[in-house]
């Protein structure tokens, strides 16, 4: 009434809605196929229009007894409500009350908060680091190669300006015609000079040169050039090969770290209980995986690098320079003080902002992610402008927190600048007062590795600092990889490789949580699915529906005992429980690769299973192009249509062939055809396996061998369809009356169909060929299907025969069409006497 001035236009899968459109529009590969009334629809010949005639003519018959059936359903609808209403009183109010605990519960975990540290960078962070760079022997070697490479670097420093003074004395004896005798091939002696004060041209430029008496009893040594020349080359090539050695060393260690940290990352992940991914969002998850883990594969080592070099520098000219002026060493002591100092200041604000970074950066990586995932939605409802300003709001605070970050760390650079040109100042002051006699290259060398000196300490610092904020992303990694696990059984109990083999199911006082200290979702369960068995499971919202089928693979923590073919499955490895229970869930799931990877990722069958799996679910056609099995599947399926996803999946539990699959409302969102063809091949191809369904449509599992119907975490009704809908207040039948008048009476005929399909089998079976077995299984078939049989025999033979029940004997039906329609090996408590 509310939009009947508006035009509606529904996108729909579900053929009996379209009986109230005013005009329809068949699309097929993109492409209109047929359009016009319901009516002239159905009046082509095609599939869609005999399904569409059908609901027409449905909708015909019911117009023509609408007023007895109405009144009828409307009177049945009213006193089931009545008893339902009067049965459920208490039961509404705890509803109501675990409603009001979900909503609090769910917005607890939805609004958790990412957690941080604070604080200096543990010791521990950096160990880890070391140790996942491989064994201790590595990152000792690259030090020592770091080592030798600034020795060798500041030895040649050394040799320069020794080189310089050699050639400054060659220079003043030569100019002054002074005799030395050359006493070998290393030096020249030369004669003992007093008082001799002389102007002498060295390179370009004035020297005075005055040797005083305390050098009148000193003997100079001369080394000759093409020694000098040699010495130099030699230790440049060291320099070149050893750094080549320190940096293939230094890009192992980096690289070795990288990969085992994010290996160690992802194994943790995966492994993580399904709360973890219930309170972290996806985005989340990947600023992990994208900033932080480039920050650890670039960043980081650069920073250490830069860091490495500049401190084995420091020492070296530090060195270098005491040996000329060994005051210096007070200052440059001073300095590094003062240095540390403001690293320390600046690194209690950088640190904490830089965390803050890594948190303000996962809402705008999970608002992208969700905007990308609902993009469609998205313009369909023109919220383009909402979105945006919320990821602009996101990313103003994330921007926010970053900018800060980069203005300490300008603040701190500035600092550090400072303070390294005062103390340069000090220094050519001090040479320019001073008159020690210092030699030109000692002045020069002194004041060069000052220069040097205060740069390299400036910058070493900066990259110290760099470091430690570096440190948080790999902080972040190994929060990740000490993720809580799921916990394996301690003692494991052997199993076959082919286990299940028969895909029996016991529940034994089961009560599931989703965490620890959490309400039970699942209250005390306990019943049994025999092998062969087809159960469809039912309930309505927050029933406990999926979280049964998490209970069988122990997705979260179990209390009792699931029995699966008489072995606990709490004494099973997770890994071996979930391959061997096939699952087909509601939304797909495929991977970005290849066809083949998708159905087989550990390559354990040959490609014609695949292929033969590939033609059970029809996609052989899609499979057979120029590629076949190596054809490209897009990140997400995103080439695929959702129902030829499922069917992928479908696909890949044929594949595996496990006696146990478990369809979490498969057919959901797919199209009639998809859902007919899933349906007809689980018939066909799952006849001998245990199928557990739980049902998003009715008609999907009303003709199961028994209905499981759920109810706030227990089990409400379980038993044939159709002796459900008999009950007057049953939770089954109200739900099927809730369809609808014309889908209620269609879901009541399926139900009856299958009734009366497996009374008809039992009549035209001859009970003369009942065979007496001694067996201890009496007791788990199921009490109203024993009553059922046994009804249905005592009406087939017609009083010629007594039927009586005896514990401890059983007799086996040894017919195979039993089994398929009933679904199991019926094994009945009869004994039976002509």
């Amino acid at each position: 009434m509310l939009t009947r001035h508006v035009t509606r236009v529904l996108v729909t899968h579900q053929i009996h809605f379209l009986k109230e459109a005013d005009w329809i529009v068949v699309l097929n590969d993109g492409k209109i196929e047929m359009q016009g009334t319901p009516g002239d629809l159905s009046k082509s010949d095609n599939d869609f229009a005999q399904l569409l005639e059908q609901d027409v003519s449905d909708e015909e018959d019911e117009e023509e007894k609408e007023t007895d059936d109405q009144t009828m359903i409307s009177s049945s609808r009213r006193s089931s409500t009545k008893s339902v209403s009067a049965s459920r009183n208490t039961l509404s109010g705890k509803e109501a009350a675990d409603g009001e605990k979900g909503k609090d519960n769910h917005k607890e975990q939805a609004h958790q908060m990412e957690a941080t540290s604070k604080g200096v960078v543990k010791g521990s962070i950096s160990w880890n680091y070391i140790k996942a760079g491989g064994s201790i022997v590595l990152p000792f070697v690259v030090v020592v190669l770091y080592a030798l490479t600034q020795m060798f670097a500041s030895f040649t420093d050394w040799w320069v300006s020794f080189f310089t003074e050699q050639e400054e004395m060659r220079t003043y004896y030569s100019s002054n015609n002074i005799s030395v005798e050359i006493t070998s091939p290393f030096n020249e002696n030369f004669d003992q000079v007093k008082n001799i004060t002389k102007m002498v041209e060295v390179f370009n430029s004035t020297l005075n040169m005055t040797l005083t008496e305390a050098e009148e009893e000193t003997v100079g040594y001369l080394v000759s050039t093409d020694f000098l020349i040699a010495v130099h080359g030699t230790i440049v090539v060291l320099i070149f090969l050893i750094g080549i050695l320190r940096s293939i060393g230094f890009f192992t260690m980096a690289v070795r770290a990288s990969q085992k940290m994010h290996d160690g990352m992802f194994s943790s992940l995966i492994r993580a209980p399904m709360r973890f991914f219930d309170t972290n969002p996806s985005g989340r998850i990947l600023n992990r995986f994208s900033k932080d883990m480039g920050a650890v594969d670039e960043l980081l080592p650069k920073a250490i690098l830069d860091a490495g070099q500049i401190i084995l520098n420091m020492i070296g000219a530090i060195i270098v320079t005491t040996t000329v002026q060994p005051i210096f060493l007070i200052l440059v002591c001073v300095l590094g003080v003062i240095f540390w100092f403001i690293r320390k200041v600046y690194l209690k604000t950088s640190k904490n902002l830089k965390r803050l970074d890594g948190i303000t950066r996962s809402p705008v990586f999970t608002h992208l992610a969700a905007s990308l995932n609902g993009l469609s939605t998205i313009r369909a409802y023109g919220a383009q402008t909402g979105l945006i300003k919320e990821f602009d709001a996101h990313q103003d605070i994330h921007t926010a927190s970053y900018y800060m970050y980069i203005s300490t760390s300008t603040a701190f650079g500035l600092s550090l600048d400072i303070v390294c040109l005062v103390f340069l100042c000090c220094v050519t002051f001090y040479f320019l007062i001073a008159d020690d006699g210092a030699m030109g290259g000692q002045v020069g060398l002194a004041i060069t590795q000052t220069m040097s000196i205060t740069g390299l300490l400036q910058w070493g610092i900066r990259q110290s600092a760099e470091v430690a904020n570096q440190l948080m992303a790999v902080e972040r990694v190994l929060e990740y990889r000490d993720l809580e696990q799921e916990k394996q059984p301690m003692k494991l109990a052997p199993i076959t490789k082919d286990w299940p083999t028969a895909g029996k199911i016991e529940f034994r006082q089961v009560v599931y949580r989703y965490y620890e200290g959490a309400e039970a979702v699942l209250k005390g369960l306990n019943f049994v699915i025999y092998p062969k068995e087809k159960i469809g499971i039912v309930g309505r919202t927050g029933a406990g529906k999926s979280s049964l089928i998490g209970a069988i693979f122990r997705l979260a923590k179990v209390e009792g005992d699931i029995l699966i073919d008489g072995v606990n499955s709490a004494t099973i490895s997770l890994e071996n429980l979930r391959s061997h229970v096939s699952i087909i869930p509601q939304d797909p799931v495929l991977f970005s690769g290849t066809i083949r990877r998708n159905l087989d990722p550990f390559e354990e069958y040959p490609d014609s299973a695949l292929w033969q799996a590939l033609e059970a679910v029809e996609l052989k056609d899609i499979a057979s192009g120029s590629l076949g099995l190596q054809g490209m599947v897009a990140t997400g399926g995103g080439n695929f249509s959702v129902g030829q996803r499922q069917l992928v999946c479908l696909a890949r539990a044929i594949l595996r062939n496990n006696k146990i699959l478990v369809l979490d409302e498969a057919t959901a969102n797919v199209d009639p055809h998809t859902d007919s063809l899933i349906q007809k091949t689980i018939r066909e191809r799952f006849a001998d396996c245990t199928v557990l369904t739980i049902a998003h449509r009715l008609h999907t599992i009303m003709d199961s061998d028994r209905i499981l119907v759920m109810n706030f975490g227990l089990v409400e009704e379980f038993d044939i369809a159709h002796t459900l809908l008999q009950k007057p207040n049953g939770l089954l039948r109200d739900m099927v009356m809730t369809t609808g008048p014309q889908e209620s009476e269609r879901l009541i005929e399926m139900a009856k169909e299958k009734y009366e399909s497996m009374a008809k089998i039992m009549e035209q079976f001859s009970f003369k060929e009942l065979y007496m077995l001694s067996d201890k299984e009496t007791s788990r078939i199921y009490l109203e299907t024993v009553l059922f049989v046994q009804r249905t025999i005592v009406r087939a033979i017609s009083g010629t025969c007594c039927i009586a029940t005896v514990f401890g004997f059983t007799v086996t039906l040894l017919s195979n069409d039993l089994r398929q329609i009933v679904g199991v090996n019926l094994v009945l408590p009869v004994f039976s006497s002509f």
